[in-house]
């Protein structure tokens, strides 16, 4: 039961990242779109710890160091999509200067980093399917990096990159529960 709620928080948590960013691409950042996206990390918490529990013991560390990051980028990505949206810029820009950049920075680099180490153990594993795998340890490094940029078609294909990978790796892990329960530990 466990594996089949992280598989469907994973699906949503992906669309929230996907579906906002195929609607921006067209009409650009809405209130809609940001609260949306907002809430993705935190829906995505879950899949992180099934995908983990399925390929254990492999990845132990880049687990630990992926769910410290998603925390930490998840409060910042929450922040930035809920609160600093309804800013006017010159505010924002003003409370961007110093130790909230700082902090909002080294969320960024713990979560791509945890993303990169993560993604790499999943395809190492041979667990998990390697391309949502591979695309997950390239997407959210990026995604990280890119949430602060403007509107874009690239920053939109980010955003379909690394949602689509975990959609496609939380059906994997519904899909092989379903199948074959005896793989997933319960």
């Amino acid at each position: 039961m466990l594996t089949r709620l992280a598989a469907w928080c994973g699906v949503v948590a992906g669309l929230c990242i996907a579906l906002p960013a195929a609607v921006e691409a067209v009409t650009g950042e809405t209130a809609a779109t940001s609260f949306v996206i907002g809430l993705s990390p935190a829906l995505a918490i879950p899949l992180l710890a099934a995908l983990q529990r399925r390929q254990a013991p492999h990845g132990a560390v880049a687990y630990t160091v992926n769910a410290v990051g998603l925390g930490l980028f998840g409060g910042a990505a929450f922040t930035l999509n809920m609160a600093l949206f309804y800013l006017d810029e010159p505010v924002v820009t003003e409370l961007l200067r110093g130790p909230t950049m700082v902090a909002l920075l080294g969320s960024a680099l713990v979560f791509a980093a945890g993303s990169v180490m993560f993604g790499v153990s999943m395809a190492r594993s041979g667990v998990h399917p390697r391309v949502p795998a591979v695309a997950y340890a390239v997407g959210f490094p990026v995604l990280a990096f890119a949430a602060r940029l403007p509107d874009t078609p690239l920053t939109s294909a980010v955003h379909l990159v690394a949602g689509g990978s975990l959609v496609w790796l939380a059906a994997n892990l519904a899909r092989v529960h379903i199948d074959h329960p005896e793989y997933v530990q319960q």
